[in-house]
């Protein structure tokens, strides 16, 4: 298997000028690089540059492939609108996460390494959609939805990294967004344990306080604030003003807590996937069982219908058998044979197999010269010649 590295970087806060597009490709000639983009695959060599240093310096969100069974998927977020303190609070590995400060931003990286290649695929299958799917985690993340660090936890809980009596994180994960889901399917989370994880959950809370109580909140602001926002609605160079809005007016407005269901162990959810897969493996069976049925009662209906057929012509069926051994060949013998099995049975069932032996012999001593043929008559179970039979030529 050859070596495959795939690099994607996506700008969306600010797109690269023409100097920034320039010192991308002193980094590499063969890159497709875009006033937003920067995309390139390696089958030998590597990218010649540090990719979190390229996320840091000129881009937003980036993604990475390698058929050594690394995935990575990363994001450059405005310092501003994150709290460094409640994302490491989380407590995950740095080799599955890190949180960097980096200036004005802040740096999330998620990877995953020694994935089983057959885990998740062929190398280059749809490699250019992940970005997409993947980059509304940012926003999730900007608007302070904390679950992907909960879905990031059940990595530990797959690994046993964690002991049985490990508590579930907060936020529960409830129905995942399709970004969740998505970064569940690119980092190969086991999708029982995430429905698992997810099952019997609420769907995450609903924040939106009152409007009453928005407008007190906003009335509140310090005149800066109030000018410091509507100068920045104003030059729109803002792309993350609304939701600093949002935040600031969340953190001043009390909003009721909805009670959650009890946390679970780690343990527990696993536990929970084994009866999950060992259901879908049930449910499988039973479908296989059904289907195989199903085709036996249709192959059947098809015999009891050609055996019917071929009652009605009589010695017609046998003079078809003698031209089709006469093609001396594997299909004219196969089908010779499978029409003469169709006869032996006709003959069982009318009580004259005996009849039906003499004319085998018969057939027999005629082909004898034909080894393959009677090969194929041997291993269907036709009969021989009795010792006290005489072959008729």
């Amino acid at each position: 298997m050859s070596e495959y590295q795939y690099y994607e970087f996506q700008a969306i806060d600010r797109l690269l000028d023409a100097d920034a597009r320039a010192q991308l490709r002193a980094i590499s000639t063969r890159a497709r690089i875009t006033p937003a983009t920067f995309v390139n695959t390696y089958n030998w060599g590597d990218l010649k540059a540090d990719p979190l240093k390229l996320l840091e310096r000129y881009f937003d969100l980036l993604l990475y492939f390698s058929n050594w069974g690394t995935r990575q998927f990363a994001m450059r977020l405005p310092a501003r609108l994150v709290d460094v303190k409640a994302l490491r609070a989380c407590a995950l590995p740095e080799d599955l996460v890190l949180v960097q400060p980096s200036g004005e931003h802040v740096i999330v990286s998620i990877q995953r390494s020694e994935l089983d290649y057959d885990e998740w695929g062929d190398e280059g299958e749809d490699d250019s959609g992940w970005l997409g799917a993947l980059a509304p985690l940012r926003s999730e993340l900007l608007a302070g939805d904390l679950r992907v660090f909960s879905l990031l936890w059940l990595v530990l809980v797959q690994e046993e990294w964690v002991d049985d009596d490990a508590i579930e994180p907060a936020p529960p994960l409830g129905p995942l967004s399709p970004a969740l889901a998505a970064l569940a399917d690119f980092l190969c989370i086991d999708g029982d344990l995430v429905a698992a994880a997810t099952a019997s959950r609420p769907p995450p809370q609903d924040a939106e306080p009152p409007p009453t109580d928005v407008e007190r909140c906003l009335r509140g602001f310090a005149d800066d604030d109030k000018v410091r926002f509507l100068m920045g609605l104003y030059r729109r160079d803002d792309h993350h003003l609304a939701a600093e809005l949002r935040r600031r007016v969340r953190a001043g407005v009390k909003t009721p807590v909805r009670s959650q269901p009890p946390a679970r162990t780690a343990g527990e959810l696993r536990g929970a996937a084994r009866r999950m897969e060992a259901e879908r493996v049930r449910l499988a069976e039973e479908k296989s069982a059904a289907e195989r049925r199903r085709q036996e009662q249709a192959a059947a209906g098809a015999r009891e219908k050609r055996l019917k057929e071929l009652a009605r012509r009589g010695d017609a069926a046998w003079e078809e058998a003698e031209n089709l051994i006469a093609l001396r060949n594997a299909s004219g013998y196969h089908q010779a044979t499978t029409l003469l099995v169709d006869l032996g049975e006709l003959a069982d069932r009318h009580d004259a197999f005996e009849s039906f032996a003499q004319r085998m012999a018969d057939l027999r001593a005629r082909h004898a010269s034909k080894r393959s043929f009677i090969g194929r008559l041997d291993a269907a179970g036709l009969p021989m010649p009795s010792p006290g039979m005489t072959a008729t030529r």
